[in-house]
């Protein structure tokens, strides 16, 4: 959905801010709640004659799919993690060997067309503030194609556009080619020359095992892994949520998952550890020109630093709120900011997997729909007064 700018403020009961699998389950249990797209005409009518409840989606993409979009090609359906189904439809038959990146464009955009979800792109939100001072009016979206005005907002952004560098000593002399997962596309480009993998999660053994197949590798973590030789059942995924959850209730910065599960050893894992891929070094202690320094004092030379060390939160656009507290982080109750009930954040600590953003956007719905019943009936009591 598409609509011309021309300076004035357009005005929604709830706007989403993304529309990868969180922002698309939001969007779903909107429309479901009886949520119209911002601008409709004529606008359906509540039965106490008031107009109906609007929402839109925005989203910076300039499609459908959200982060996978931007995903390597090499990362199929059949090695990528479980993705779940988005709600109401279930994901199309699956090739395994089809690229994550391509499949998950062509189910988010189809589920899009399906429902005729309200979403506007490419639009990219540059601040969120507040109207007013007291925290009982309206929020102001400021985007590259106009502004916006809504009750609430459902923050959907999730992490891609927000890579994690660390810095180290001696990191800018380093004559190699230093790069994120955020940029990796394949292997190839690296045949012939030794690449340093940096990292303990997910992405960091995958590419590892990937990579160690075309040219020499070494990899580099912080701590220990921990590898899990038991299956990932449901149990362990509530108490590792449970324990991400904690974290954001205090105000912290969300842990990702897999720092609190451990590593899962999957056959082609397995399989790199017979070929000693997976042989772990402690943390260098600086990069040089030619290589990174060991903790023992020699030179490991090396062509390649790829760092797979995650991503932060995308949520720069809500600095104007004061969001955050003493922690760094910011406190939770559910999706919703504590300390700010018009605004629910989902795809966000406990809820950046897909099963988690499913979960979310249902629950930042529900909590967003209370908030507006109870501003409304506040408002008529003070309409019967006067």
């Amino acid at each position: 959905m598409s609509a011309e700018v021309d300076g004035r403020v357009r005005t929604a009961d709830v706007v989403v801010i993304g529309a990868g699998q969180a922002g698309l389950s939001a969007a779903y249990h909107l429309q479901r709640r009886g949520l119209v797209p911002a601008g409709t005409v004529p606008e359906p009518r509540r039965p106490a004659g008031e107009s109906a409840r609007t929402y839109m989606v925005l989203d910076a993409e300039d499609g459908p799919g959200g982060a996978w979009r931007h995903r390597w090609k090499s990362l199929l359906m059949a090695t990528v993690n479980g993705i779940s189904d988005l709600p109401g439809i279930p994901q199309p038959a699956v090739d395994p060997e089809e690229a994550s990146s391509t499949f998950l464009a062509r189910y988010f955009g189809g589920y899009e067309d399906q429902l005729a979800l309200a979403i506007e792109r490419p639009v990219k939100v540059r601040s969120v503030s507040r109207e007013d001072h007291d925290g009982g009016g309206r929020l102001r979206i400021t985007t590259t194609r106009g502004d916006w005005s809504a009750r609430a907002i459902i923050n959907a952004t999730g992490t891609w556009t927000r890579p994690f560098w660390p810095i180290y000593p001696g990191q800018a002399s380093f004559r190699g080619r230093q790069l994120h997962v955020a940029d990796y596309v394949s292997a190839e480009e690296f045949s012939g020359r030794h690449v340093i993998v940096v990292g303990g999660g997910i992405s960091a053994v995958g590419l590892l095992d990937e990579i160690s197949q075309v040219t020499t590798t070494s990899w580099f973590t912080r701590r220990e892994p921990v590898w899990r030789d038991a299956a990932f059942d449901r149990q362990a995924g509530h108490d590792a949520v449970a324990l991400v959850e904690e974290r954001v209730r205090q105000g912290l910065p969300p842990q990702s998952v897999v720092a609190v599960t451990g590593l899962i050893w999957t056959p082609a894992l397995r399989a790199a550890a017979a070929r000693g891929v997976l042989e772990r070094h402690p943390m260098f202690t600086g990069i040089e020109p030619g290589g990174v320094r060991l903790a023992d004092g020699s030179l490991l030379a090396a062509d390649v630093i790829l760092w797979a060390t995650g991503f932060r939160a995308e949520l720069e656009h809500l600095a104007p709120l004061h969001l955050r507290g003493p922690g760094g982080g910011i406190a939770m109750d559910g999706t919703q900011v504590a300390a700010e009930p018009r605004v629910h954040l989902v795809g966000y600590g406990p809820s950046s997997s897909t099963i988690g953003a499913n979960r979310a956007g249902r629950a930042a719905v529900a909590g967003i729909l209370r908030l507006l019943g109870e501003q409304d009936k506040f408002a008529g009591d003070l309409n019967l007064r006067a």
